[in-house]
């Protein structure tokens, strides 16, 4: 299992030799990490945490990170999805958490019973006890897929008790 600090670097790499940024406030981009590392070891691939993957990497090749959709959002909107990654332009209207529409289309996610997808994110092993859930900002309806809720919502801010498990 690789640490977010390594994750991290090698994502920062990529973003830095792309003329990217990542994230400037640290709980976000911390956030974010952690449920890629998460994803990683889940499923073997940097699974966007922001969208619920479907575990069959030729389904979900659209939203391994850096996703197909980063670029479009990035040159449309400043940021991309999870806001992850961000321009230089978007940190200097000071990251406004307007949110981004998604671009991924509807027949690319998987319609599944609620019982299908609690089977299919249980995690193996030692933390079989976690699962992962996809989790709703009560503030500004951003959704996400990690075991827990993220500490601060990239995109309105809230904090992690603004968070409530989102039911599909």
């Amino acid at each position: 299992m690789r640490t977010v600090k390594e994750i991290e670097a090698e994502i920062r790499a990529l973003a830095d030799s792309e003329g990217y940024r990542l994230n400037p406030d640290r709980e976000i981009l911390e956030g974010i990490i952690e449920g890629l590392a998460a994803n990683e070891d889940k499923m073997g691939y940097w699974n966007c945490p922001c969208r619920k993957a479907s575990g069959d990497r030729s389904r979900d090749l659209d939203i391994i990170c850096p996703c197909r959709y980063r670029d479009p959002d990035l040159k449309e909107f400043g940021r991309c999805y999870c806001a992850l990654y961000v321009t230089r332009e978007y940190i200097g209207r000071g990251m406004p958490p307007d949110p981004i529409p998604e671009r991924r289309k509807p027949d690319n996610i998987k319609k599944t019973t609620e019982d299908q997808v609690l089977a299919e994110n249980e995690i193996p092993g030692d933390q079989k006890s976690r699962t992962i859930k996809t989790w709703r900002c009560q503030v500004c309806g951003y959704l996400c897929a990690r075991p827990e809720a993220p500490p601060v919502c990239p995109i309105c801010r809230a904090k992690k008790e603004r968070f409530e498990e989102y039911k599909i």
